[in-house]
This record gives structure tokens, sequence and C-alpha cells, in this order.
């Protein structure tokens, strides 16, 4: 079945989760920060996805804002920063990510396809808004999803049946993207066609299913949907 629906992964998909800590350390006055803030950009992610799938795990649900608010704590506790003016700063930062330069070119080729276009999120509804808007993509986007309709993160498959019942689509349909292996792996389990956008050129993830394709950024999929 011909892919109709590029459904895509928000945050290290389409925007880059390391912006703000990036920008906090080009900042006057943050040297001690600037010298740490690649490993400080990394265990606030690891962390940020370890809470997710713990509260899932364990029905403990709360919005991905929380999440992110605690997963900088942690951070900022793990690496000796007990700055509050560093934490806003950060997390206000945290609701205007840019997204990854290839990413608005890459939008409109697939609208220019006729591609029914979308996000799948962690991301709670007002997070999505802000980094959409920020990064101007809107026009490019058919649906923002959010697993807060749902209650439990990725990758249960409540959240994947989301795109299904939103567009009517079935999962062969589906060119599913995205930055997480074991999300790309779980959404192929699905029934998703998927794109693991492997920026890293990290190792496969060991799960009983692999992504259909791994590219190392979002440049072919225009390409890719359309051949399908």
């Amino acid at each position: 079945m011909p892919i109709t629906t590029c459904i895509f992964d928000a945050y290290g998909t389409l925007f880059d989760v390391a912006a703000a800590a990036r920008q906090v350390a080009d900042e006057p006055g943050n040297e001690e920060f600037s010298a740490k803030w690649p490993e400080i950009a990394r265990t606030w992610r690891d962390k940020q996805l370890q809470y997710s799938w713990l509260r899932a795990v364990a029905d403990a649900h709360k919005d991905f804002w929380q999440v992110t608010q605690d997963s900088l704590d942690y951070t900022l506790e793990a690496h000796g920063f007990a700055s509050e003016s560093l934490r806003q700063r950060l997390l206000d930062l945290y609701w205007k990510l840019k997204a990854f330069p290839e990413v608005p070119p890459m939008l409109a080729a697939l609208k220019d396809r006729g591609m029914v276009t979308g996000i799948l999120s962690n991301g709670s509804p007002d997070m999505l808004d802000a980094a959409v808007e920020s990064a101007g993509i809107a026009q490019w986007l058919d649906v923002v999803l959010s697993v807060e309709d749902v209650g439990v993160f990725k990758p249960h498959r409540w959240v994947y049946d989301l795109v299904g019942s939103h567009f009517g689509s079935q999962p062969s349909e589906v060119l599913f993207v995205s930055s997480n292996g074991w999300d790309a792996a779980h959404a192929a389990g699905y029934g998703f066609q998927t794109v693991w956008v492997n920026r890293a050129n990290d190792p496969v993830d060991r799960f009983d299913w692999s992504p259909d394709h791994v590219m190392r950024d979002l440049t072919g999929i225009p390409e890719l949907a359309a051949a399908r």
C-alpha cells in the first residue's frame, strides 16, 4: 500500500533538543556552564526519556512539561549547578527550540507531493504548539497529536493508535519518522513503515523489531515517501 501520511516525532527529530543548552552556553557570564553544556544537554535528554518510560510502566502519568522540569532538576544537581536563574532560562528556551535546518524544505516538499503530514509526540499540546510556532512550520502540518489524548507515553501502542483514529488510515499507509531508535522500532512493530533518523550514528537498539530505514537527517524523506 503506498504511503499517504508522513508522521514525525517532535523532540530530537524536528526540533533540536540541545538548542536550549547551546544558546545558554553562548550567553555572557555562563563560562562554567559553557564548558559542560554538551554533557548537560545529553543528561537532560536521557533523563527526560527515562522518566517518560518509568512513568508509563508505573501508570504514573504526568505531562511532558513536568517530566522536562524534573529531568532538568536532576541534571543541574548532577552537574553541580544550583542557580534558579539558570534553570529558568533553560526552561524558557525549551519552549522556543529551533528546528533542524532541513525541516522546512523537507516538509514543504512533502506537501508539494500531496502527502498528509503531522507530528506524534510525547510533548504536551501547549509545548508542541509553542515549538511549531517558534520554528515557523505550522503551514506544512495537517495535525499535531499529543500523548495527552491517551495519558501514556510512547512506545505504548495507544499512542500510535492516535494516527489511525485521526486520519482513518491503515498503519501500512503511514511513514513514521523518529530520531529515537526505540521509537522507530516499536512503531515498526505496530505496523508503520518507519525511518530512524540516526543523527549520532548510534548502534541499532536490540528489540524484536527494527526500523525499516536509517538516515542521518531528514533530507531524503520526501523521495523515500514518494517511492513507497
